[in-house]
């Protein structure tokens, strides 16, 4: 197996060992297996986030900023190998991802990296005798997000982007079929930001299922 989950900063096989074949849709062949994950990868993810929620919430939004833009950055100087697995797995062509989609994906994390720091809406107001009503923005905690197969690596990006900017952890579920660009997306991120904060699990319905229908008071949804 060569596509593994990446979580708590590192990549690992699904706790029960078990894989899914990946295939390229235009010959049909198997190309590699994934990780076939299922709750308890999904609980590990869910750990690793929420220790990692403390310290990430509370970075500056300079911090987030400047760790969004490097993320940006990493994936245009690997959009060869990008657009090498989006064809095989998603089979778009490699020219028309590394032309269309790859500045596209570039620019949405630069644009939440410019949100993070430009946070727009009233502040203060004096609304009572004697009372100051004041807005406190605060991340909302561990993020789950399932991300399609049909653009996965820009699907993702459009997920990952604002949460992180708002200061959230997260746990990203690529789609089961083409999984291999938000786990390299992942190692790449690993450089710029803390373990825990960004992890991707891979799977079908089992890993999506534990994602989006368990309540935990450890996380928030």
């Amino acid at each position: 197996m060569s596509i593994r989950n990446f979580i708590d900063g590192a990549l690992t096989d699904a706790a029960g060992g078990e894989t899914s074949a990946i295939v390229n849709p235009a010959t049909g062949e198997e190309i590699d297996r994934a990780a076939a994950s299922g709750p308890e990868d999904v609980d590990r993810a869910v750990r690793a986030a929420r220790a990692a929620f403390d310290d990430w919430s509370t970075t500056t939004p300079a911090t987030r900023s400047t760790a969004l833009l490097a993320l940006a950055d990493a994936l245009e100087e690997h959009v060869d190998e990008f657009a090498t697995l989006e064809a095989s797995s998603a089979g778009h062509p490699i020219e028309s991802f590394k032309d269309d989609e790859m500045p596209a994906i570039a620019d949405c994390l630069r644009f939440f990296a410019g949100a993070a720091r430009c946070l727009e809406g009233k502040a203060a107001g004096e609304y009572l005798p004697d009372l100051t009503s004041i807005i406190r923005r605060e991340a909302v905690g561990v993020v789950g997000q399932i991300a399609p197969w049909n653009y996965p690596l820009m699907m993702a990006a459009w997920k990952i982007g604002p949460s992180l900017a708002a200061g959230n952890t997260v746990i990203l579920k690529p789609a089961p079929n083409t999984p291999a660009t938000a786990v390299l997306m992942a190692e790449l991120a690993a450089e710029v930001l803390p373990k825990g904060v960004l992890n991707v699990v891979c799977g079908g319905d089992d890993a999506g299922r534990s994602l989006v229908t368990t309540t935990r008071s450890t996380w928030c949804r």
